[in-house]
């Protein structure tokens, strides 16, 4: 217990100082007596390019730009629209049944939205959506002859 040191200063959390190592001309200036001591006595001073100064890191090289030119080039179609006729022959049907958006919305089970959309020709065509349709508005709206009324079912 006789050698223990008390009046050694122990600071927790503090990293050990290294020497500083100037790497611009502007460092030498600022610290120039420093600099050219160092010079002359043959120290080395160091004066390395920093490769990511100023950039994103997460995008060196110019391999990001070719990859998204790449994925530009091999970009699927957007997948079809309704056409317009269909989106004519369903107002024009919904119209002589005298009935609004939201009735015939109602009666296939779907938002007024979906209708609309489809009225625009804004819709990604669904084959059970437009059955319905076929089905309250009497009307053929898929293959050819659309807009042209579908007759009762076939006796055989």
């Amino acid at each position: 217990m006789s050698n223990v040191d008390w009046d050694a200063k122990v600071v927790i959390g503090q990293k050990a100082k290294a020497p500083k190592v100037t790497r611009k001309e502007t460092d030498l200036n600022a610290v120039c007596i420093c600099a050219s001591f160092a010079r002359r006595v043959g120290a080395v001073v160091g004066t390395d390019k920093k490769v990511t100064a100023g950039t994103n890191k997460a995008h060196v090289g110019t391999d990001h730009q070719r990859i998204a030119k790449l994925d530009r080039e091999n970009e699927v179609a957007p997948p079809p629209k309704v056409p317009p006729s269909v989106g004519k022959a369903i107002q024009q049907a919904r119209m002589d049944k005298q009935l609004s958006q939201k009735d015939c919305a109602q009666k296939i089970n779907e938002k007024p939205s979906v209708l609309q959309d489809y009225e625009s020709g804004r819709a990604i065509p669904n084959p059970q959506i437009l059955a319905k349709l076929e089905r309250v508005l009497g009307v053929k709206l898929r293959g050819a002859d659309i807009g042209k009324k579908l007759e009762g079912p076939k006796k055989s």
